[in-house]
């Protein structure tokens, strides 16, 4: 496993190949069609598989990532739990004291005094740092391996839930920083990433995202909400990866694919009918790849180049909730 390191040239080279960069071609609905089947994972681990591309997280993969550990040093890569409304928060999660010191007795039970509180949250959208489950999102009335959406219902999932990643993920997590090779704060919503830059990272930070691996896509999310604030009644404005990463994504076999932002951009800059999310509808649906959406690397990108090294220990435990279509995560890297 080839240790990640820094190199001015290889970063030089990756930055004249962004130059040269032209827009890949899925572009209508027949090319997207194509996509979706040209990286269906759908039967490969048998008929009754759930977990997608977890599979290829083996116990052997795991093990290899925990020997990453170098410093211990461990980082956040969660946003706090999101109760301030705004543009990107229109549900904001909910927090509230059920108990509080000021009269920290009231439960009745003589001698005990304590404090109490209470959360709740909606964690699919712009806000909540969460794991998407396979029976998130559809095809065609169908979500991977083929499973009718009706399998989804008002009591929650009967296949494809997050209890299929009841204990735990964890291995080896890459970190592919796009604004450092931009030379740039942040990526322009309006240029999403593209394959070639997936590539071009990889030589500039001298690490190869390998299978099974969990990787980690910056854009550059809150230096871009800082240079430009999402403001009340606009949409919100998020970069992203072009359609044509997917076909990488899948030859790289990856086990997990994590963004500060959603992945695919928002609004699209090119958008194409009947296919609005096509990250989401190519990788949950056609691959199996679970999605980590709305995290923070604004720290880990600070470990990542004080260290040298963009590959690390990566671990995160979504929450047993039977049915569910997801969950809050506080993923942490150990480097």
């Amino acid at each position: 496993m080839k240790r990640c390191s820094n190199n001015t040239e290889e970063a030089d080279r990756a930055k004249r190949q962004f130059l040269e960069i032209t827009l890949p071609g899925y572009t209508t609905k027949a090319d997207m069609r194509r996509l979706f089947e040209e990286v269906s994972n759908w039967g490969k681990w048998g008929p009754k598989d759930e977990s997608g591309t977890l599979n290829y997280l083996t116990p052997d993969r795991v093990a290899a990532g925990a020997k990453l550990v170098k410093t211990g040093q461990r980082v956040s890569c969660a946003r706090n739990f999101p109760v301030t409304p705004g543009p990107e928060n229109p549900t904001p999660a909910l927090h509230h004291m059920v108990m509080g010191g000021d009269d920290p007795c009231a439960h009745g039970v003589p001698g005990l005094e304590c404090s109490l509180d209470f959360i709740g949250i909606a964690y699919h959208g712009l806000a909540s740092s969460h794991i998407d489950a396979l029976c998130h999102v559809f095809v065609d009335g169908l979500m991977y391996n083929g499973i009718p959406a009706r399998e989804v219902r008002s009591t929650g999932a009967r296949r494809n839930s997050i209890m299929c990643a009841k204990d735990g993920i964890a291995g080896r997590g890459v970190l592919l920083d796009i604004p450092r090779l931009r030379g740039t704060p942040f990526v322009d919503p309006k240029k999403p990433v593209t394959i070639s830059e997936l590539s071009a990272a990889e030589k500039a930070q001298d690490c190869r995202v390998m299978e099974g691996d969990i990787l980690l896509v910056s854009v550059g999310r809150d230096a871009h909400n800082a240079h430009r604030p999402p403001k009340p009644g606009e949409p919100p404005l998020l970069a992203g990866l072009d359609p044509d990463c997917i076909p990488w994504l899948h030859a790289r076999k990856i086990s997990v694919l994590g963004s500060d932002a959603v992945h695919d951009p928002t609004p699209s800059p090119a958008p194409v009918e009947d296919w609005p999310i096509p990250v989401h509808m190519c990788g949950l649906v056609s691959m199996g790849l679970h999605l980590l959406d709305n995290l923070t690397f604004t720290d880990l990108e600070k470990a990542c180049a004080a260290q040298n090294r963009w590959e690390f220990f990566f671990a995160l435990a979504p929450l047993r909730i039977e049915r569910g279509t997801g969950s809050p995560v506080n993923p942490i890297a150990i480097l």
